[in-house]
């Protein structure tokens, strides 16, 4: 049984311009000033205290829990207006949908973001009954530690051989690479083809429809 493992933001869905302009609305109203634009998409994919703290550069417990709490109560007003700030990428479904239909494939999730919103997004898109795993901050270390693949896989009983990770930000391959699992980097994600290649990737696609051709070459 092969284990697939998907991050949510800018792999499944594409918020950099929501995240960035959050994180702008949550620095400024606290009288900081904003994270430039490229900062916000360097750290998108880490648990939101870790993010917000190398933004900040700082620390300081009080602040970093200031500053979630403002930006979750800012993200969640932004979707009240518009709830379609979270959009598929191409390809997206027609792709996870293949996968579902193979017998042979467990699908699951690790990403920064945590469960509540997880699921949201994943019955917002028809998704919920997609994946069988759902690793967030809420009960594992942020990325780039191991926790939540090693955690996804005593869940499904998955081999690490048979395990891949999917995922566009250096720190989803160094949470593969550290356990011990091969993976595939996205390149219309949030971090460059370069720094992929530079983290260890095992394979790199530019399109979903070359997704299922790399987990065979993969999983051969």
């Amino acid at each position: 049984m092969k284990l697939i493992v998907f991050d949510m933001d800018g792999t499944l869905i594409d918020t950099h311009g929501l995240i960035t302009e959050q994180m702008t609305l949550t620095f400024t109203g606290a009288g900081l000033p904003a994270p430039t634009v490229e900062a916000s998409r360097r750290v998108i994919g880490l648990s939101l205290p870790v993010a917000i703290g190398r933004l900040a550069e700082s620390e300081d417990p009080v602040l970093i829990d200031t500053l979630v709490n403002s930006y979750r109560t800012n993200y969640r007003a932004t979707l009240e207006i518009a709830a379609d700030r979270e959009p598929l990428f191409p390809g997206t479904r027609e792709a996870l949908d293949r996968l579902r239909a193979d017998e042979q494939a467990l699908l699951g999730i690790a990403t920064g973001k945590g469960l509540n919103g997880v699921n949201r997004i994943l019955g917002v898109h028809g998704l919920s009954e997609h994946f069988v795993t759902l690793q967030t901050p809420d009960h594992n270390p942020s990325k780039p530690h191991p926790g939540m693949l090693l955690r996804a896989m005593a869940e499904t009983g998955a081999d690490p051989a048979e395990t891949i990770m999917v995922g566009d930000t250096t720190f989803d391959i160094e949470l593969a690479n550290a356990a011990g699992v091969r993976s595939v980097g996205v390149t219309w994600g949030y971090h460059d083809r370069s720094d992929l290649v530079g983290a260890g990737a095992t394979i790199l696609i530019d399109r979903y429809d070359e997704l299922d051709a790399a987990l065979a070459s993969l999983l051969e």
